[in-house]
């Protein structure tokens, strides 16, 4: 769930799920090693430090095990140095699309990948960036959740963000079948603020609470090749999106910050021999 959602509920034929009564899933974890160099922002993940860093486990669905397993794969391997979190996705799909090209369009009534951060994990005073096939970016803050009477503050941009895709298909092109698109992102700890709230900067031992979160829409294409959300031949309103996570909510709400998974930062290189981690490698 995010920002303009409320409104466009209905128009979207979505169903708000309360948390009451919902067994929440255990939250996963990530232990996030230092990157060994400085890291290109380009959407190629060629860098040492790259190939060194574990993935996370495949996306599940938003509800977690009431639900099947998502259709493609999703996931996604994390990095840090003294001014950035590194974050890169990896998204298959066989019809990449994205058409909406201006700043803080409502990116995820298309296809996305969205990042969700709460630096101190107070569920307070957390960031979304949501991201699409083109690059196209939406981010915004929350001093506290929606169902606390928060409300999103969407002229906050992230200062300093950097990210880049690379696509491994025909993007917009419906003729063919797509195989993956990757996303890279850079997010300056400083710019996780605003004219109230404080940095947090990371050091070893941090943790902090995120989630990801993946929308994806069944779709139609008309002559032309465009594409667009699918419909329902009867009613005629938008299918509903598949929304598939990291760490699974137990709830389709992705505002319940005390349901996110948990990052901890680790000041050891990203593969050291005294690291345990073991990464896995995109054929």
């Amino acid at each position: 769930m995010h920002y303009i959602y409320f409104m466009l509920a209905a128009m979207a034929g979505i169903t708000t799920i309360t948390a009451q009564g919902q067994t929440r899933p255990a939250p996963q974890s990530y232990m996030c090693n230092r990157a060994g160099k400085a890291i290109s922002i380009d959407g190629k993940l060629n860098e040492r430090s790259w190939k060194k860093a574990a993935w996370t486990s495949s996306f599940v669905d938003i509800e977690g095990d009431k639900k099947p397993l998502p259709l493609q794969e999703t996931r996604v391997k994390m990095l840090w140095d003294d001014q950035y979190l590194y974050i890169a996705a990896q998204i298959d799909e066989e019809h990449i699309w994205a058409y909406q090209d201006r700043k803080d369009q409502i990116v995820y009534l298309e296809n996305d990948f969205e990042v969700f951060i709460d630096p101190d994990g107070d569920t307070e005073n957390y960031y979304e960036l949501e991201i699409n096939a083109i690059n196209n970016t939406f981010d915004l803050f929350l001093p506290k959740t929606y169902r606390k009477g928060g409300k999103a503050q969407l002229k906050w941009n992230i200062q300093g963000l950097k990210s880049a895709v690379s696509v491994n298909g025909t993007l917009n092109d419906a003729r063919d079948k797509d195989k993956r698109w990757f996303v890279e992102i850079a997010i300056p700890f400083e710019s996780l603020s605003t004219e109230h709230v404080k940095p947090v900067i990371p050091a070893n031992g941090s943790e902090w609470r995120i989630n990801f979160s993946r929308v994806n829409w069944q779709h139609d294409v008309d002559q032309q090749g465009h594409y667009s959300r699918k419909r329902n031949a009867e009613t005629g309103k938008v299918i509903p999106e598949y929304n598939w996570v990291w760490s699974p909510q137990g709830i389709i709400n992705m505002h319940y910050p005390e349901y996110w998974g948990k990052l901890l930062f680790r000041d050891e290189e990203v593969g050291n021999r005294s690291s345990s981690d073991k990464p896995r490698q995109v054929q």
